[in-house]
């Protein structure tokens, strides 16, 4: 590795953004955070314009546009952000000899799987996001074959909005949570998804013949969205908040625009062979993200 190695990340703001910003990657390597005013990766001059200041030696996309619903509605800024960006970066990170590592979704599936997928099976997205999101996998196959696209699936973490976050506060407020029991998928913290990229990044910056190719990461463990309020909930009371009651409802009881998988669970075997990475079970990560705020709220 040279003596400093400058890495591109974007969507810096979000999660997994936040949480590649606490990771250490090292005394040498810096990272570039740019705004979404500075850098819209839709744009290729802005990415060509960034290129031209600094030499990386790889790029992160952990941005995207991540409304499932309001996507169904917004297709032409979905597919901009989750197809067009990505395009546009895996053009640029080709013509620089780089790395793109992009992040991507279990929405790329129909969920219709008995069992866990792997990144072999067959793509058929239900909705716009996972469509948009797919477009994107495809862009950075055809046009840079030294890429890795990491696939993750409910992200938590004690930043931005999410599932877990919405049902703290509500547990807080209500005496019952009406929560679908009929989807399952792996609870990820983005914490564990930053850890993951940190590893592929310097591997592939490190060694020109580091694996490429698609890859699945999710915390190890299948839970549905009730058994993860569940969780959640049973932290919150360790932690002095209130219990909440979940009550298990069908997805059919809680119609939403955009269509879920029923099934979204993905196999982590190969991550494990070719970057020994090996998840842990999702109830450690969730009890640790509420261990996080719970100190951060002692503190505020």
């Amino acid at each position: 590795m040279p003596e400093t190695s400058h890495i591109l990340i974007t969507g810096g703001a979000g999660q997994i953004g936040r949480e590649l910003a606490l990771r250490d990657w090292g005394p040498d390597v810096y990272l570039h955070f740019p705004s979404r005013d500075r850098l819209d990766v839709s744009d290729a001059k802005a990415v060509a314009a960034i290129f031209r200041t600094t030499p990386f030696r790889a790029v992160i996309n952990a941005g995207a546009y991540t409304a499932v619903d309001r996507a169904e509605t917004e297709a032409g800024e979905a597919f901009r952000t989750n197809a067009l960006g990505p395009a546009i970066l895996a053009e640029a990170t080709c013509a620089a000899g780089i790395p793109l590592i992009q992040v991507s979704t279990d929405y790329v599936f129909n969920g219709r799987s008995q069992r866990p997928y792997t990144e072999e099976d067959a793509t058929d997205p239900l909705g716009v996001y996972g469509a948009s999101k797919l477009a994107g996998e495809m862009a950075v196959r055809a046009a840079n074959t030294r890429h890795v696209i990491l696939r993750t699936a409910w992200v938590l973490s004690p930043h931005r909005a999410n599932f877990l976050k919405t049902m703290l506060r509500l547990s807080n407020e209500r005496p019952q949570l009406r929560v679908v029991s009929d989807q399952k998928g792996s609870p990820t913290s983005a914490a564990d998804i930053a850890a993951a990229l940190r590893t592929i990044t310097l591997r592939l910056i490190t060694d020109p013949a580091a694996p490429t190719g698609t890859y699945h990461f999710v915390n190890e463990g299948v839970a549905s969205w009730a058994d993860l309020a569940e969780a959640i909930v049973a932290g919150n009371a360790a932690a002095g908040g209130a219990a909440a009651q979940v009550v298990r409802i069908s997805t059919s009881e809680y119609p939403t625009l955009a269509r879920r998988p029923a099934n979204s669970v993905l196999n982590t075997a190969k991550i494990g062979s070719d970057y020994g990475i090996t998840p842990r079970n999702w109830r450690d990560a969730v009890e640790e993200i509420i261990s996080e705020l719970t100190k951060l709220e002692e503190r505020a």
